[in-house]
């Protein structure tokens, strides 16, 4: 029984001594793509975007040990044991015609220690003319051990070719060129993901002004609309055609719409001034009231409506103040015409009206209308004289007739 103890004791010295010197063991670390990100996360066909992959050692600890023996003395070296990525690129995905692929790799990344994560950034491009769907371009890394298994993950990656659209809101076919005529345009973002930079830009033109000269909205959600308003000012009569762009990113990628519209520039007046009542004559040293209307028929508010006369004769106020008028109003305004300075003969008083819209002022073309300053007892003399030969002329008639009948009678008598 004490030999079998001996046996025992020397098998396993010798087991002891014997594995301080066989090789180190490795420990195999687990290498596995943790997280990623995709910016813009849905691809319009002939984007690019950032690939962000994170690469993470998931092995708690891994560590190799090394025993030298120097005379009566062992010394034990323990190693961290880091996996070395050797190689990392994309395989690209296809629609059958049209690729997502990567544009770069990376070699020799280096190692990767127990409980640690390093991010790989690619530039991934769809192609052009890429069909909707969703594809899986597959993430490679190549560890530099036999022992160790390389990492394949699939990254899906969305292509859609929904846009941002421009589309007419609220526009009228006949814009007047007196002033400006507003128009409301909606802007759509058809994407399920977010676009940034959105910005309507109106085409420059000589037939017409635009203000303002751009409309910045910023960043717009998926599936979501915002209006944007632009006021028009023709400048020439007949048909105008309008241009407006809406650009926006989506990612780092510039996309552009375009939105075509045409209308009917007239020369009606949509803000007038309108007379009511101007005599024909007035008595010297009298006074006379002037009466008119004036309205505004545009879908919009004006402001600082100044009525303004025309002329060089004494008219009291000298100009009218109205202010703002709504959309389809009128305001009557009378001025006071004061003959006593004025020789007799014949004048003429014009008007126009001048307004404030999209911080621009416009004026109306001018009105006119003639009147006549006469003697105070001109009027009088003439109508006396009118009723005096008006009563000649009938005692003149009556007696004519008479006479006439008289001699009548008198004919028929002597007729036998």
């Amino acid at each position: 029984m004490k030999n079998n103890k001996i046996h025992i004791v020397l098998i396993l010295g010798i087991l002891i001594v014997g594995c301080a010197f066989l090789p180190a063991l490795k420990a195999d670390p687990t290498i596995i793509i943790s997280s990623y990100s995709l910016e813009p996360e849905i691809l319009r066909p002939g984007d690019t975007a950032v690939l962000s992959l994170t690469i993470t050692n998931a092995e708690a600890t891994a560590t190799s040990q090394e025993t030298t023996q120097i005379g009566g003395t062992s010394t034990v070296h323990t190693d961290t044991i880091g996996a070395t990525i050797n190689n990392m690129w994309i395989t690209k995905a296809t629609d059958g015609s049209h690729d997502i692929k990567a544009t770069n790799n990376y070699e020799d990344v280096g190692a990767l220690s127990p409980s640690s994560s390093m991010t790989i950034n690619f530039v991934i491009t769809a192609g052009v003319g890429m069909k909707d769907g969703t594809y899986f371009p597959l993430a490679h890394v190549d560890l530099d051990s036999e022992n160790y298994e390389d990492v394949s993950f699939p990254i899906p990656v969305t292509i859609s070719n929904a846009s941002v659209e421009l589309v007419k809101k609220d526009m009228p076919t006949q814009m007047s060129l007196t002033g400006s005529t507003e128009i409301t345009l909606t802007t759509i973002n058809h994407r399920a993901s977010s676009v940034d930079s959105v910005i309507i830009i109106p085409e420059v033109s000589d037939d017409v002004d635009i203000r303002p000269e751009k409309k910045f909205i910023g960043t717009m959600a998926g599936d979501s609309s915002e209006d944007v308003t632009f006021s028009i000012k023709p400048n020439n009569k007949g048909p105008t055609d309008l241009t407006f762009q809406v650009q926006y990113k989506n990612g780092n990628n510039l996309h552009t719409e375009a939105l075509h519209l045409s209308f009917e520039a007239v020369d009606t007046l949509d803000v007038a001034p309108v007379l009511y009542r101007i005599p024909s004559q007035i008595e010297q040293g009298t006074s006379e009231r002037i009466r008119l209307e004036v309205y505004n028929a545009k879908t919009e508010e004006i402001t600082g409506v100044i009525v303004t006369p025309l002329c060089n004769i004494s008219l009291s106020p000298s100009q009218y103040f109205i202010g703002s008028m709504d959309p389809d109003d009128v305001y009557s305004v009378s001025f006071d015409l004061d003959t006593d300075k004025l020789s007799l003969g014949n004048y003429s008083v014009g008007f126009k009206v001048l307004f404030k819209q999209d911080q621009q002022y416009y004026e109306t073309p001018a009105i006119h209308a003639s009147f006549a300053v006469i003697h105070p007892s001109e009027n009088g003399v003439d109508t006396q004289a009118g009723l005096i030969g008006g009563g000649i002329l009938f005692i003149v008639v009556i007696l004519l007739l008479f006479v006439f009948i008289r001699r009548k009678k008198k004919k028929a008598h002597k007729t036998p």
